[in-house]
C-alpha cells in the first residue's frame, strides 16, 4: 500500500469535463480525492476496468485495462492471464492512486466482483437493474423492493446503489465459495421469479432493442464483468454518482439527486452505506437448494 509521499505532477487542471455544469479536471481530481476513505475498500485488491475521457464527457472516451509502462512505478498493478495475453490491472490501494487515475482523465472505474487472491470466486452477486423505455428510474425501484423481497423469503440481505442513470445495482454480499456460474444462475432464478409474477414490469430479452420494461442482467455475474464502483461518477450530464442508498429513501429519490456537488455533504451526515457489502457475507446454500440450483 503507498503510504508515503509520492511525487505527482497534476496538468490542465482547468479543462474543461462536464462542460455545461462548469466542472473541470481539477474539481474530479478533488472529488476522487474527498471520497478516497470510502471508495478505496470498495477497490481495494481488485482488478480495475477503466474508461477515460481526456478531453471531458463530450471528447472520445478509452477503455483501459492495462496500466502503460510510463505509469509512475509506485502504481500497484495486478497481472493477470487472458488466454495468451497477461494484462496489468490497477490494483487502487491509495489515494494517491485515485488522484494518478484522475489526472490520467479516468471517470469511470469498474472493480472486479472477486478479489485478485482468487479471481474466480466472487465476493459478491449483483442484479443490475436497467429499464427500457417507457420504463424509468421509477420502474427500477418498483423491482428492486422486488428483488429485496425474494431475497427476504430466501432468508438474505441485500444492499442497493443508484446506476448513476436510471438504473439500480443490487449487490448480495457472499461468503466466497460458490463460482461465477452457481451464482449467475441464483440471481436468474430470482428474475424469473420476478418476471413471472410480473411480467409487464420486467424481460428478460437480452437484445437491447427488444426490451421492454426492467431487465435484470444475470449475465453481470461472470469473471472480468463489472459495474461502476460505488460513488464511481459517471460521464453524464451533471455528473451524477453511483451511489449507495438506504432501502427507505430510496423511494423518494431522482436519479440525478446525487452527484459530484451532493456527494461530500452526504458522506459526511450518512458515511459509507455499502460498508455491509464488505462486512455481511452471506451463505447462499439454502438459497441455491431452494431454487433447485445444484
Amino acid at each position: 500500500m503507498t503510504s508515503d509521499p509520492v511525487a505527482l505532477k497534476l496538468t490542465n487542471l482547468a479543462k474543461p469535463f462536464w462542460p455545461q455544469d462548469g466542472y473541470t479536471k481539477g474539481r474530479l481530481v478533488a472529488y476522487y480525492q474527498e471520497v478516497a476513505p470510502h471508495l478505496l475498500p470498495h477497490l481495494r485488491d481488485r482488478y480495475l476496468s477503466l474508461t477515460r475521457y481526456p478531453d471531458g464527457i463530450h471528447g472520445k472516451r478509452f477503455y483501459q485495462k492495462n496500466i502503460p509502462p510510463s505509469a509512475p512505478a509506485w502504481i500497484r498493478r495486478g497481472p493477470f492471464r487472458h488466454g495468451e495475453r497477461t494484462i496489468n490491472y490497477c490494483l487502487a490501494d491509495s489515494p494517491a492512486t485515485l488522484v494518478w487515475l484522475a489526472q490520467w482523465g479516468v471517470i469511470e472505474i469498474h472493480p472486479w466482483l472477486s478479489r485478485s487472491d482468487a479471481p474466480a470466486f466472487p465476493d459478491f452477486a449483483v442484479f443490475d437493474l436497467d429499464p427500457s423505455p417507457p420504463a424509468g428510474f421509477t420502474e427500477s425501484v418498483e423491482v428492486a423492493f422486488m428483488v429485496r423481497t425474494i431475497l427476504g423469503q430466501l432468508g438474505l440481505r441485500a444492499y442497493p446503489k443508484t446506476s448513476g442513470a436510471t438504473g439500480i445495482h443490487i449487490y448480495l454480499p457472499l461468503c466466497r465459495g460458490p463460482s461465477y456460474s452457481t451464482i449467475a444462475r441464483l440471481v436468474a432464478g430470482v428474475a424469473d421469479i420476478i418476471h413471472e409474477a410480473c411480467p409487464g414490469r420486467t424481460t428478460r430479452e437480452r437484445v437491447v432493442a427488444r426490451r421492454r420494461g426492467v431487465y435484470i442482467d444475470h449475465l453481470q455475474n461472470a469473471m472480468g464483468k463489472t459495474l461502476a464502483a460505488p460513488y464511481c461518477l459517471r460521464p453524464l450530464p451533471g455528473a451524477p454518482v453511483s451511489a449507495p442508498v438506504a432501502w427507505d429513501e430510496l423511494p423518494r429519490l431522482k436519479p440525478g439527486d446525487l452527484n459530484l456537488e451532493s456527494l461530500g455533504e452526504r458522506l459526511s451526515r450518512v458515511g459509507d452505506l455499502f460498508r455491509p457489502v464488505l462486512e455481511d457475507p452471506q451463505d447462499v446454500g439454502n438459497a441455491l437448494r431452494a431454487l433447485g440450483i445444484e
